[in-house]
């Protein structure tokens, strides 16, 4: 019988079974994913007290994933809510060759949402002032962020939120680890930089991974960008490279990286800014932050942790 005859058959009941079954499955996969995004986010938010009664957040728009599953799940959120908030999407057009400036207020537009587009060509001034070659990223998130502030002023937004997750967080650790020589990170909720703006992350307990299965099942209409995105030669991307062979290597070690921005020890650390290191006298009262003579291997279990001090004194 050949491949065309075969191919006009009519499905079999069990073949047509199966795909009841897996239809269903996915189905229930895609429930628990969004359960899951909004309770962390939720979480995230109730953690960090990023949204409180009256507030008027401005929802920062890309036209990619993060930005796009923001939206959607703050619209969400606010449904239920015991507090009334408002909601005002922005983008920021770049004018970047080719993009296409009808879906972001189409796709808008079909939600119902105040928006507003801010008109900025600041892809030309990214093109002319850095060299062929080099990352425009930090010279264009300058250029982004000082008209967005400027926007949410004009809005009257009480809070900027930006749609970065989990994974960003990490990478932006150690980006500032092993190219800044500071321990800095990118934190759920802070001041600007001007003073006059709150900006929120409400998908900070989010994994990216969790995300991009996110925009696959609502089908966002998802925009690429050609200014950052598309540059081979970023570090953020052998970051991210780094992080995910660490994680399919070592399940686990990313949620342990991340548990640890939250679990900072000063006294553990060396700067003498945030801990008075020289003026450190024993006081003879106990200090659970202090030192135990031999810090404990954190990798081994309690019982290692006592024969290797037990052995350390005995020496």
């Amino acid at each position: 019988m050949s491949a065309v005859m075969l191919d006009t058959l009519p499905d079999t009941p069990a073949t047509t079974a199966d795909s009841v079954k897996k239809a269903q499955k996915l189905a229930f996969e895609n429930n628990k994913l969004e359960k899951r995004l909004f309770r962390l986010t939720g979480q995230a938010i109730g953690d960090y007290n990023m949204i409180e009664a009256g507030d008027r957040v401005m929802v920062c728009m890309s036209g990619g994933k993060d930005s796009y599953a923001m939206l959607d799940i703050l619209l969400k959120l606010r449904a239920r809510a015991p507090i009334d908030f408002d909601i005002i999407a922005v983008n920021l057009d770049q004018k970047q060759p080719g993009f296409p400036e009808h879906v972001l207020p189409d796709y808008l537009r079909s939600l119902g949402v105040p928006f507003h587009i801010e008109n900025q060509d600041t892809y030309s001034i990214v093109k002319r002032l850095v060299p062929e070659g080099k990352t425009t990223c930090s010279l264009c998130s300058r250029l982004r962020r000082g008209i967005l502030y400027r926007v949410a002023g004009e809005l009257g937004a009480t809070k900027i939120a930006l749609g970065h997750h989990r994974d960003d967080i990490i990478e932006t650790v150690f980006l500032n680890l092993f190219y800044g020589g500071k321990l800095k990170g990118m934190p759920p909720k802070l001041q600007s930089d001007d003073g006059k703006n709150v900006v929120i992350r409400p998908l900070a307990y989010v994994k990216e991974h969790d995300l991009e299965r996110y925009a696959q099942y609502k089908q966002f209409p998802i925009i690429p960008c050609t200014l950052c995105g598309s540059q081979p030669n970023l570090k953020r991307a052998e970051m991210k490279a780094l992080i995910r062979q660490w994680e399919k290597q070592h399940p686990g070690r990313i949620k342990s990286i991340f548990s640890a921005l939250g679990n900072v020890i000063p006294s553990h650390l060396m700067d003498a800014n945030i801990h008075d290191f020289k003026n450190l006298r024993a006081t003879g009262a106990p200090d659970p932050q202090g030192d135990i003579a031999f810090d404990e291997d954190p990798c081994g279990t309690g019982e290692d942790a006592s024969i290797i001090r037990i052995a350390q004194f005995d020496e």
